[in-house]
């Protein structure tokens, strides 16, 4: 009898990845790990991405255009609709973020973002350096229009700071945790402020 299973070979691949580099990291990860859980072998993973590398990026690719676009979509109406006002600008960043972490299958993800930035790979960061770092740009554009006094240096010093910040909420490595009664969206909804406001109380500073 054969298994029938819900989700195309590709998708299984790269969940399982997901899940393993967020646990595991990626240097700690094997290619027999990953077609272990996702009920594969390794012809599967060698025609759909080719190596391992490619695995990664394409991990990382499938949650970051939904994050980017969201992002941008929502910095285009806040600068439309806040001109020179900096908290929506913060929260147009921030709060697509926190969505995809908040939400049942981005929860991996989000540690898989910070086993990024604890592991050096080099070659990751030039992939997202080079298909994500203009995103960035436009936020720092739409930052630097607010706060014309800040130095181009201390602004990208700046939101490195908040990147870093963000990614401590997203994986959910706090001191706070949720309150019995409080819902996960409110939750999500007061980290979200208390980083703007942080974040923009530090963007200010002189």
């Amino acid at each position: 009898m054969t298994v029938s299973h819900p989700f195309s070979t590709k998708d299984r691949i790269l969940g399982a990845a997901e899940e393993l580099f967020a646990q595991f990291g990626f240097a700690g990860t094997s290619l027999r790990q990953v077609t272990s859980r996702a009920d594969v072998n390794i012809a599967a993973v060698n025609y759909h991405f080719g190596s391992k590398e490619n695995l990664v990026n394409e991990v990382f690719r499938r949650r970051m255009d939904e994050m980017s676009a969201q992002r941008l979509a929502a910095l285009k109406v806040a600068v439309r609709e806040h001109p020179g006002e900096l908290e929506p600008i913060l929260a147009a960043f921030v709060s697509p973020a926190l969505a995809i972490a908040q939400d049942r299958h981005g929860g991996a993800f989000a540690r898989m973002v910070a086993r990024a930035f604890a592991e050096k790979n080099d070659a990751l960061r030039r992939f997202l350096s080079e298909h994500y770092g203009h995103v960035l740009r436009e936020f720092a554009k739409a930052i630097a229009a607010c706060l014309p006094q800040l130095s181009k240096d201390s602004l990208y010093w700046r939101l490195d700071i908040l990147v870093g910040a963000l990614t401590y909420a997203m994986a959910d490595f706090g001191l706070i945790k949720r309150p019995s009664g409080v819902t996960e969206t409110a939750h999500r909804d007061r980290a979200a402020r208390e980083l703007i406001a942080f974040a923009a109380a530090g963007f200010r500073s002189a």
